[in-house]
């Protein structure tokens, strides 16, 4: 069984490519797989291994100045979730693209999960799903808005756009792990928003805590790894990744006409070109001859947003 850890925190990192290399190293050494993500302003990422190993990537990060308090969401795993490790340096730890957004200084109200049904049930609370559209897709909460945004650098388009509709409402926001919600409701304050409020630990915490009979959950949850989905008590989902396109797609959906393995789905098959999926094809081809040979080939899962 692996051990899964999503992990983010805010803080000041002077030198990035200082960190990088014995992170790395000490994953390495420890058997973890997964992407972790150094930026100035902290750290995101998700990583899996033997529970030892993972303790011992997460002791590394707390012992770093100002990381004493880091939190992680946990999970397990029968496979293991990811093909291989990157330690990565970006400029944000996720990607918003705006300058003054900073989430040390200020974000929305903290609301545990088990408290999130009472606040959303509010008939002057507008609920909204900070998650790109293909995540919408598979599951989210009753009643929420879906901005249909294909990434997260398009949330402050979308809000400029719309914001007239959510004159005198409160503000509920959510995401898989809450890290794109600290930078969102700090957005929102800074555009004047006055109450706005964030589900702290995000989904996976509230699909962790809050039992299914009480919950407002349609759907399931799409992870950044190799179990694509999870639904309540963080169990693996259905879902199955399309790894043309990347999104989620069900197991009957492998049994519709435009399906290809590695080469299109029904959801992405107009998107490509001819040339493109004889791209793919050969790509999948690799695969066969590297799983034949014992190998794991480097294709891997998407991650780092959470």
């Amino acid at each position: 069984m692996f051990t899964i850890a999503a992990l983010y925190h805010f803080c000041r990192i002077a030198d990035p490519a200082a960190r990088q290399a014995p992170l790395a190293q000490l994953c390495e050494a420890q058997g973890i797989t997964g992407l972790l993500i150094l930026a100035e302003e902290g750290v995101n990422g998700t990583i899996a291994g033997p529970r030892a190993g993972v303790d011992a990537v997460l002791a590394h990060l707390r012992a770093w100045p100002g990381f004493e308090t880091l939190e992680h969401k946990e999970s397990t795993s029968k496979i293991q979730p990811f093909g291989r490790l990157k330690v990565r340096i970006k400029r944000e730890i996720v990607t918003m693209g705006q300058p003054g957004v900073d989430p040390r200084a200020r974000a929305g109200h903290y609301v545990d999960p088990a408290d999130w049904n009472d606040l959303i049930a509010q008939p002057d609370v507008a609920v909204i799903d900070t998650r790109n559209d293909f995540e919408v897709a598979i599951g989210t909460f009753q009643g929420a808005i879906d901005p249909e945004t294909t990434s997260f650098r398009d949330f402050p388009a979308w809000w400029e756009e719309n914001k007239d509709r959510f004159h005198n409402k409160r503000i509920a926001m959510f995401c898989t792990g809450g890290i794109r919600c600290e930078k969102s409701t700090n957005y929102l304050l800074g555009q004047g928003v006055s109450d706005v409020f964030h589900l702290k630990g995000g989904i996976l915490k509230y699909l962790e805590d809050v039992p299914p009979e009480q919950s407002t959950w349609q759907g399931e949850c799409f992870v950044f790894d190799g179990r694509v989905s999870v639904g309540h008590g963080l169990t693996e989902g259905r879902h199955l990744l399309c790894y043309a396109c990347r999104r989620p797609i069900l197991p009957e959906d492998m049994q519709r006409a435009e399906y290809e393995q590695g080469v299109a789905c029904h959801l992405c098959t107009d998107e490509t070109t001819e040339a493109d999926k004889d791209g793919f094809r050969e790509r999948q081809k690799q695969m066969a001859l590297a799983k034949a040979r014992g190998a794991r080939h480097l294709l891997n899962i998407p991650g780092g947003e959470g």
